[in-house]
């Protein structure tokens, strides 16, 4: 009886040996993670967003209260507040699961966010970012900038940054969408769009968006332009599946 439990012993410490033995060519332990597991069968909600109809026309910006943001542009500089492509393609709408994540939870980026003012125009003019991540605000310009995010659910602040100082980092532990301001320059306006989940996505100039890596599951889709307002879809997400939407503004 005392050999055949030694033998089962030793049957044991080898399969745990080989189980946590390097893989060949990687170096790394091949243990299956609870958070790898859950990643297979996830999915994709891709897109696009439009406009149609009566659209806001872009009007020109007025610099000349600063000297040195009117020398960066010898040509007139248009408002970006609304930017459309063919077929009303719409460029910087923010889309998004809005419902439906849960009780999941993600650790935030380990890589800054970057807020740069540039050519006394905030780049880009809408910044997706998770909660706790952080954000570093740029000064590109040779002028002073005043920073000044006007939340509702996390905290206000109002910082300076004259040209050529460091980058100021910020943390914001909520989500919602969060106008930024520049009290020198009153023509300068952005947004901050805060989310405690990687389901988002800043549509380009084709209007279009993607959500990758989505667990099946029921959620609400939201597109959301500073101009238009918010479009609200509904979407079942089966494993392994793509799932085209498309949302379409009409002012």
């Amino acid at each position: 009886m005392a050999t055949r439990t030694k033998y089962l012993h030793l049957i044991v410490a080898a399969t745990l040996a080989f189980s946590l033995a390097p893989d060949a060519g990687t170096g790394t332990m091949s243990i299956t993670s609870e958070a790898q597991a859950d990643s297979a069968g996830d999915g994709t909600v891709s897109g696009a967003v439009r406009v149609v109809g009566l659209q806001t026309v872009s009007t020109r910006i007025d610099m000349a209260a600063d000297p040195a943001c009117l020398k960066m542009h010898p040509a007139p500089v248009m408002s970006d507040e609304v930017v459309t492509g063919p077929n009303g393609a719409l460029k910087n709408a923010i889309v998004y699961i809005s419902e439906g994540i849960g009780n999941r939870s993600f650790d935030p980026p380990t890589v800054p966010a970057v807020f740069e003012q540039k050519g006394c125009t905030y780049n880009p003019r809408i910044l997706g970012i998770r909660a706790r991540q952080t954000l570093r605000l740029i000064n590109s310009d040779p002028t002073t900038h005043n920073i000044h995010p006007v939340p509702q659910n996390n905290r206000e602040w109002n910082m300076s940054q004259p040209p050529g100082s460091p980058p100021i980092e910020q943390t914001f532990a909520r989500e919602e969408i969060i106008p930024v301001k520049c009290n020198v320059h009153p023509w300068m306006r952005g947004y901050i769009a805060v989310f405690k989940h990687p389901y988002f996505a800043v549509t380009d100039k084709n209007g279009g968006f993607e959500l990758k890596d989505v667990p099946a599951g029921e959620y609400t889709i939201q597109a959301w332009h500073e101009r238009y307002g918010v479009l609200t879809q509904k979407v079942t997400l089966e494993p392994n599946q793509t799932k085209a939407l498309e949302f379409v503004f009409r002012p």
